[in-house]
């Protein structure tokens, strides 16, 4: 299939058919995984939201889902480290399979600060699903998902829910942001 690239995309790195079949594995997996355990898939807003849209039809066993939003960027590139919850859970995680949905993991101080709050009410377990993880030369993240969908170079990665400054989010496939547009 073919798609126009938006022209602040400076490389498609990951096609529509790629997303989809990453996204047929991910649910594979926690599938089988996940027999009989009804997971709870927590979803970190924003970004993590089409992923997950998509994660649900592709698992196969009966799971729930919820959302969080949480803040440590505001409106710029890089990370404030300070994190905020914008908006918690509705759904009690007591004894629950949890499975958060992340879209990218970079540094992973955000996630690891959501896991130790998670853990903290008790639930029967907590993993991550990761769409993609940023591989940082010399760096590694605080937290080691379960399921990777894929990994990205250390650049500005938009589309399929990532934005920068809430563009983007709608491109049908992940690229790479020119650098001009951000800096």
């Amino acid at each position: 299939m073919s798609t126009r690239v938006h022209p602040d995309v400076e490389t498609v790195l990951l096609t529509q058919e790629d997303i989809q079949s990453i996204v047929t594995r991910l649910g594979a997996q926690i599938s089988q995984d996940y027999v009989g355990k009804n997971p709870l898939i927590i979803t970190v807003l924003r970004g993590a939201f089409v992923f997950t849209a998509d994660l649900l039809r592709a698992v196969t066993v009966p799971c729930s889902v919820d959302f969080m939003a949480v803040s440590s960027y505001g409106d710029g590139v890089k990370s404030s480290g300070v994190v905020r919850i914008v908006k918690d859970l509705d759904t009690k995680v007591e004894g629950r399979h949890i499975i958060i949905a992340e879209d990218i993991l970079d540094s992973g101080l955000t996630l690891s600060y959501l896991i130790g709050l998670l853990k903290a009410r008790n639930p029967a377990s907590v993993e991550i699903v990761a769409f993609a993880v940023k591989d940082i030369p010399g760096k590694s993240a605080s937290v080691d998902p379960r399921y990777v969908g894929t990994h990205v170079p250390n650049e500005f990665i938009v589309g399929y829910g990532l934005d920068y400054a809430e563009r983007y989010r709608n491109l049908p496939y992940v690229g790479i942001l020119k650098p001009e547009v951000y800096s």
